[in-house]
């Protein structure tokens, strides 16, 4: 190529590198002349960026050094120029009354403000005058430019959730709850728009102030519009926010009385109440629909579910008796007498025989039952297969270890591309661990590592990493065999015999690679009983000597976990989980840990 050719055809090129490299430097200063507020030396640059680019960003960055240096009117003249430039964009407008009112004019600033208002012809308009008022706190005005808009859309977009927002600001929760109700009177589909705009008043730190004027407003609303049941469903909805479920079951028990709604809409709080632990609201709430008589839609379904919540209130408590269980037993066979023996109580049938086997070690009538189950006819072959898993436990808790390995492998077999086969596979392959054989235990688990169940597959992780990592540090298999065991008699609920056995390794192999194993394990059965306390301890020393450990970061959660719903101590909780995120990047816990140290911090976590 001719020289005097190449050199044209890069002069260009050149120029544009020189410009943006120019822009770039000039564009620095300007952020640090204006961040360091040297406003006359920062002034410069941004009216240089702003006749070259005429971007949003400069504007804004010029004018305000402008009313820094009390250059009114050159700040007059640009707003204008850019008022002029963009007539259809009425921020300009209330840049102008801004300029005006800086400059101490009030009269000529208040007037250009309504002159913003009355130049809006469209919806975007709207969003963008009150938006510039909003910023410059004229909330009174804001709404002006909304109410506007209102008249103007004659009902096809209404505002109120804009509106209700700019008395939120203001501090008026009374007309932000007037607005946000009145809406609901164009639609009921606007409810699940009212529940977020209402939300964030419910957190823990919630002004209970402001909780008394919602409530106040609804039931006002409740008044004014009998027929209007969406104002019922929102009062629910607050009592449930509020965790107030005897309340909400009161409302919600009215609200199906007088809208015949046959009892979905309890069966839904009760689902709630039990996610909550609110146990004793669930079982008036199944009580109720059971009370509807056998031809409700729901009534069957509230048997079952109220024999759920029983049991998950007696084994709940820390100080259930044996005439708890009983209790519990009978409501179970009563139950069973009334809905008879079917394919449709089969997971009745199988609950029972867990509580008469693991709780009332009653384990031939708990095996004779899940036979009866098994042979049900019209019984689903993954209900067979889950009555077989729980009958293998069984005969696993009772010692027949070749009887469990029969029936975990009959549900492998049947099973193999299922997650019941592969849970199966899982618990034949933790029987293998428990006897010591640990080498066809390791054989399993490699394969179960690939499962597509996640916690399946975390679970064989785990359990294979027990065994891979004590034996490769000490060929002594005695240690890991007497854990397993007490592993084992942990699951068989004998829990006085596991501390005993791990006592017994401490005190037989001190300072052993099993030891913060042990430490978890004895965490696990304190959790179990209750101890809290305790459990935490447990916990705390695996955090201080064994953090880099395998089980540090399952520690760490644990702690966490229970600082934040057992031992009401939500800051030393959050702590907990941002240390997580910090300190054990990788863990499996990370995305939990992150969501719940957000909502303990306040954010607004879907």
């Amino acid at each position: 190529m001719n020289p005097l050719k190449s050199i044209l055809f890069l002069l260009p090129l050149l120029f544009s590198a020189n410009a943006f490299s120019q822009n770039t430097t000039d564009e620095q200063l300007a952020a640090q002349y204006y961040q360091n507020k040297e406003f006359d030396k920062a002034v410069v640059y941004y009216e240089k960026l702003y006749s070259k680019k005429n971007t949003e960003l400069y504007y804004t960055y010029y004018l305000n050094c402008l009313l820094e240096l009390k250059d009114y009117s050159k700040a007059e003249k640009m707003v204008k120029r850019a008022a002029k430039q963009n007539p259809d964009q009425l921020k300009y407008l209330v840049d102008l009354g801004y300029v005006y009112l800086a400059s101490g004019d009030k009269d000529k600033a208040a007037r250009q403000y309504q002159e913003s208002i009355k130049q809006i012809k469209e919806n975007q308009q709207v969003f963008d005058v009150a938006k510039a008022l909003i910023n410059l706190k004229e909330y009174d005005l804001a709404i002006d430019a909304y109410m506007k808009g209102r008249k103007m859309s004659k009902d096809t977009y209404p505002f109120n959730f804009e509106i209700a927002s700019v008395y939120a600001l203001k501090g008026d929760i009374t007309s932000m709850v007037s607005e946000l109700l009145d809406v609901l009177m164009v639609s009921d589909a606007y409810i699940d728009g009212v529940q977020n705009a209402l939300q964030p008043n419910f957190n823990s730190e919630s002004d209970q102030k402001k909780i008394e004027i919602i409530k106040s407003e609804l039931l006002k609303a409740i008044q004014r519009h009998p027929d209007k049941d969406v104002y019922s469903r929102l009062l629910i909805w607050m009592f449930e926010q509020q965790r107030e479920f005897d309340a909400a079951f009161t409302q919600a028990k009215a609200l199906d009385k007088r809208m015949k709604e046959d009892g979905f809409r309890i069966m839904d709080l009760a689902q709630i109440c039990v996610a909550n632990e609110f146990y004793d609201v669930a079982v008036k709430c199944y009580e109720y629909v059971i009370a509807k008589g056998r031809d409700g839609n729901y009534y069957y379904g509230a048997r079952t579910e109220l024999l759920n919540v029983l049991y998950k209130k007696i084994i709940g408590k820390k100080d259930y008796t044996r005439s708890d269980l009983l209790s519990l037993e009978k409501q179970y066979l009563s139950t069973l007498d009334e809905l008879g023996k079917y394919s449709g109580t089969a997971g009745i049938m199988k609950d029972l025989a867990h509580l008469q086997a693991f709780f009332l070690g009653k384990t031939e009538d708990a095996k004779q039952l899940l036979n009866e189950t098994i042979e049900l006819p019209g019984l689903s072959e993954i209900m067979q297969a889950e009555c077989k898993l729980e009958k293998a436990d069984i005969e696993l808790m009772t010692g027949n270890v070749w009887e469990a390995s029969l029936l975990y492998s009959q549900v492998e077999k049947a099973f193999k591309q299922d997650q019941i086969g592969q849970e199966a596979k899982f618990r034949n392959a933790r029987l293998s661990y428990y006897i010591g054989d640990f080498q066809w235990a390791q054989s399993q688990l490699s394969v179960l590592k690939g499962a597509t169940t996640k916690l399946i597959a975390n679970d064989a992780m785990d359990l294979s990493l027990k065994i891979s990592d004590n034996l490769a540090i000490d060929t002594n298999p005695v240690p890991l065999m007497m854990f397993a065991r007490a592993d084992l008699e942990e699951f068989r609920n004998q829990d006085s015999l596991a501390e005993l056995t791990l006592d017994s390794i401490e005190k037989l192999f001190p300072g052993h690679s099993l030891t913060d194993d042990i430490l978890y394990k004895r965490y696990e059965i304190k959790f179990k009983q209750y101890k809290y306390q305790e459990a935490a301890n447990y916990l705390d020393n695996i955090i201080k000597n064994f953090n880099d450990d395998l089980l540090g970061d399952d520690a760490m959660f644990k702690l966490a976990e229970l600082y934040e719903n057992k031992l009401n101590d939500k800051e030393k909780a959050k702590q907990l989980y941002e240390d997580l995120l910090v300190k054990h990047p990788d863990s499996l816990f990370t995305v939990e840990a992150r969501k719940r140290y957000r909502r303990l911090r306040g954010d607004n976590v879907n």
